[in-house]
């Protein structure tokens, strides 16, 4: 609900019915999921022994591919760094391939420093951008054993933000952070990683700030800043100065309603980095299996890649019928 205008009855609005036009584009993708041809490509077979550098010491006998690749089924198919050696091992096998396998102790030190490739597409034309952030768990009594034994519990989490292409529903750009940062603080460096131009930067109240309107217009001076101001928000200049963006929506705001000023700009894109959000726990999880800060961010990163290469295969298109 835009703004939760409709929240005191909610409950008595229906629940919108939608069907899904592309059913059997969309069954095939899913069903290519599971392939495993789609997860250990050509590209990381023929890279998966690195060139020798010249260098003093003993090589790598794996290049920085194979432990990303490991990582990638790890998560897609939700097994730990044992299973994945094993079924990496039988894929090359199944292949007729002599190649050697990492063991799980290698994955697993392998995996701190591990720099992921990022999923990002390069874009050629402008790309309207939803930005949001969500909580995911590291460790920690869980719901149950609090209930039981009652104990707040020690919980650690960590913040995931994401920058989502509305129109795909790709992930253009990720980074992990410790719940100690702020959402507003993750703009620049989410911006930094998409390559391409910006049409719009589509996020929630939370990154309302001069800060932010300044970022972005660094990033892309053409760019449209959506976010709604705050309740509280007042002009920043007067009537003879030129408006600023913020400005500009505070004035639409007034004139319009906040519904009306949602409907008018399109905010209700931002649900669609909602949707991303759920897509990467309900397929990738709602927790981090590695304790370290690095080593989490390259999980988070190589879920992200892992979440693209399935969005790729093919998605829904719903139509609404009631």
């Amino acid at each position: 609900m835009p703004y939760k205008v409709n929240q005191e009855r909610r409950h008595r609005i229906p629940k919108a019915r939608c069907r899904v036009k592309n059913w059997h584009d969309y069954d095939a993708a899913l069903r290519r999921r599971g392939d495993l041809t789609v997860w250990v490509t050509a590209e990381a077979l023929e890279a998966w022994t690195p060139a020798n550098t010249g260098r003093r010491g003993r090589p790598q006998r794996y290049s920085e591919m194979v432990v990303e690749t490991g990582l990638m089924l790890r998560l897609a198919f939700g097994r730990p760094w044992r299973q994945t050696e094993g079924m990496l091992a039988s894929i090359l096998r199944l292949l007729g391939l002599a190649l050697p396998v990492p063991d799980h102790t290698t994955f697993s030190r392998r995996s701190v420093d591990l720099t992921v490739a990022k999923a990002v597409r390069t874009a050629t034309t402008p790309v309207n951008v939803v930005i949001d952030s969500t909580g995911l768990k590291v460790f920690g009594a869980g719901e149950w054993q609090r209930d039981k034994h009652g104990g707040k519990g020690r919980r650690t989490w960590r913040k995931l933000h994401l920058a989502v292409d509305p129109e795909s529903g790709e992930i253009l750009a990720s980074e992990l952070t410790t719940t100690e940062d702020g959402d507003a603080s993750q703009i620049g460096p989410l911006l930094d990683q998409i390559s391409g131009p910006i049409a719009s930067v589509t996020a929630d109240g939370a990154y309302d700030g001069d800060s932010v309107y300044r970022i972005i217009a660094q990033r892309d001076p053409a760019a449209a800043v959506i976010i709604p101001p705050r309740s509280t928000a007042v002009p920043s200049g007067t009537a003879e100065t030129t408006p600023t963006p913020r400005d500009r929506h505070l004035r639409m705001i007034e004139e319009r309603g906040r519904l009306g000023w949602q409907k008018a700009i399109n905010y209700g894109r931002r649900s669609l980095g909602e949707v991303a959000m759920m897509r990467y726990k309900t397929v990738i999880g709602r927790r981090l299996h590695a304790r370290t800060l690095p080593t989490q961010k390259a999980e988070a990163a190589a879920g992200c890649k892992a979440l693209n290469v399935m969005t790729r295969l093919g998605m829904p298109v719903s139509q609404r019928i009631t």
